[in-house]
């Protein structure tokens, strides 16, 4: 019997390359529950949460995550990832019997991992065109493994209203050294305020992190990837565009429990495998 050769169905290998890719040496994904994280406000926002007499969660996004890796002297190949992640964090703040108010301010959270990147001591030097500079070979870089962080936004879990003297003052954040592109995200100067009434958030956070490292691969070759997909056109009629669109049905009459949940509506038998 023939040798199977993995690849497309219908195709014949033509030959191996010899690709330059990003290999994953080590990963691993983490959930956190985040709580108590102090949430930095403008400084136009102070005096409504010294009024409040009650807070709701509205929505967390993350904005920002900083990345460090460096070598672990006692164990060679292993190296720690640190994280901060930078979160904007809206929150409703009820002071009477009115419509509450939404405040928006700023949470961080610092995490650490260890994960296995192997050995490397090559310096890389790359030469590539930068606009409205010269086309010189770019600075050289270290051999140290490149880290990646994936996550979604986070779920905003809980939120406390607290007096000064509730909390301790410790894990506070430099407001003077946050980032510009951080701070552009609010709509006022971030303050710490000593005197006055504070939030704590608590957050559930899924992430991905993992170590990468340049590397050559030899891969078998079947063909160039010639795109098969010819480009619509978007000078149509817009009106033929819109007839073409699947009435929405779902908008006009929203599903029922039992229609997105195996669970049963109330009143309805539940269904019996034998």
């Amino acid at each position: 019997m023939a040798d199977r050769i993995p690849g497309p169905c219908n195709s014949n290998l033509r030959d191996s390359v010899c690709i330059d890719v990003n290999r994953v040496y080590d990963c691993c994904k983490d959930r956190d529950c985040i709580t108590d994280m102090r949430l930095y406000i403008p400084d136009n926002c102070q005096s409504l949460v010294d009024r409040a007499i009650n807070v709701k969660p509205d929505s967390a996004e993350l904005i920002w995550a900083y990345i460090d890796v460096e070598e672990l002297a006692f164990n060679k190949g292993f190296y720690t990832v640190d994280v901060k992640f930078f979160f904007k964090c809206s929150v409703d703040v009820f002071t009477g019997v009115g419509r509450p108010q939404k405040v928006t301010g700023l949470c961080t959270f610092d995490k650490r991992v260890i994960l296995y990147g192997s050995e490397g001591g090559a310096k890389i030097y790359s030469s590539e065109f930068v606009a409205d500079g010269h086309d010189t070979e770019l600075a050289p870089k270290t051999n140290l493994p490149k880290c990646t962080v994936e996550t979604i936004d986070p779920m905003m879990l809980a939120v406390k209203l607290a007096e000064p003297c509730d909390r301790c003052g410790c894990c506070e954040v430099d407001l003077a050294s946050l980032p510009s592109c951080i701070c552009s995200a609010f709509s006022g100067n971030l303050i710490d305020a000593q005197n006055g009434k504070r939030i704590y958030v608590t957050l559930g956070l899924f992430s991905i992190i993992r170590l990468m490292r340049q590397v050559q691969l030899l891969v078998p070759s079947y063909d160039f990837c010639i795109p098969e997909k010819e480009c619509e056109n978007t000078e149509d009629d817009p009106c033929n565009f819109f007839y073409k669109m699947n009435f929405p049905l779902d908008q006009f009459f929203p599903p029922r429990l039992s229609d997105v949940s195996d669970e049963p509506e109330c009143g309805e038998p539940r269904q019996r495998s034998c």
